[in-house]
This record gives structure tokens, C-alpha cells and sequence, in this order.
């Protein structure tokens, strides 16, 4: 168990990190999961801009990796063009 104060509050701040991390992350994949399912292209372009943001906030926060949300946003662009 740490000893020092400092040492104290960086495991607080890391748990409360964390789960707000696991969290963000968790609703993403949900959002990503609703936009693969949609059939309605309509429907589609309009979450597509949520979740582009979303993946974007995620890269920018490390929490995944910049080339993931790239490769992410780019498959699931194309998938809502290819609706009809």
C-alpha cells in the first residue's frame, strides 16, 4: 500500500480516470454497434456524425489508438454509403 500522500490521491485520480475511460469507451462501441445494425440510410448519416465525434474525443484522449479511430471512422463511413 502506498505511504506518501501524493501517492494516496494518484490512485484515486487513476480509478476515477479509469472508469470514466471504460465508460466513454463502452458507450462508443454501443453507438458503433447501433450504427452497423441501421438499415435506413437517413437514420444512419445522422448517428454517423455522433459517433465520428465520439471516436474522434477517444483518439484525442488516448484511449484508443489514432490509427483504430481512422480505420474505424473510415469503415463505417463506408458502410453508410453503401446503403440505400
Amino acid at each position: 500500500m502506498a505511504n506518501h500522500k501524493s501517492a494516496l490521491k494518484r490512485i484515486r485520480a487513476n480509478e476515477s480516470r479509469r472508469l470514466r475511460n471504460r465508460y466513454q469507451h463502452k458507450t462508443t462501441r454501443n453507438l458503433v454497434r447501433d450504427l452497423r445494425s441501421t438499415t435506413n440510410k437517413a437514420e444512419a448519416e445522422k448517428l454517423l456524425s455522433t459517433v465520428l465525434s465520439k471516436v474522434d474525443k477517444l483518439a484525442k484522449k488516448n484511449i484508443i489508438h489514432r490509427n483504430k479511430a481512422g480505420n474505424l471512422k473510415s469503415k463505417l463511413t463506408k458502410h453508410v454509403n453503401a446503403l440505400s
